[in-house]
């Protein structure tokens, strides 16, 4: 639990066990026919509404907070997608470098079923019938796979 979150939690959970003892007081004070009973049920009545408010402000600081460091829970959120975008792009990075990786290893050797040299490597269009994958990046992407 964030720590502002917790702090609010705190002092709502004080106001509330102090609202609890003085209904307490209140409720044993008119058992015993005491002049305290009156003033501690009006005093308990506005204990509650301020119990309530607290425990309201726990709920909306909690609110606050996720909103603003990214921790929402709903799945269309904006810092769900934003955290999926870094991920696609740390991904496309790894990728970059993979493919990199394996041009330099594989300089201008003759690769059969992509062509001849670098420029077979750099942007060829290969067609699969059966499976339907043609050029682009689905042409990269089962690259990767039949390597």
């Amino acid at each position: 639990m964030p720590d502002p979150v917790r702090k609010v939690a705190v002092r709502s959970v004080i106001i509330m066990s102090l609202t609890l003892i003085q209904a307490m007081v209140a409720f044993l004070s008119t058992l015993a026919g005491s002049w305290l009973a009156f003033p501690m049920v009006i005093s308990s009545v506005a204990s509650t509404v301020v119990a309530t408010w607290s425990v309201l402000d726990v709920w909306v600081t909690r609110q606050v907070w996720n909103q603003r460091h990214g921790v929402v829970s709903v799945p269309s959120s904006t810092a769900r997608q934003l955290r999926k975008e870094r991920r696609r792009a740390r991904r496309e990075i790894r990728s970059e470098a993979r493919d990199e990786s394996r041009i330099r290893r594989r300089g201008s050797a003759t690769d059969t079923a992509w062509g001849t040299g670098a420029a077979a490597g750099a942007g060829a269009v290969r067609t699969e019938g059966a499976t339907g994958v043609t050029g682009g990046a689905t042409a990269a992407a089962s690259r990767l796979s039949e390597a």
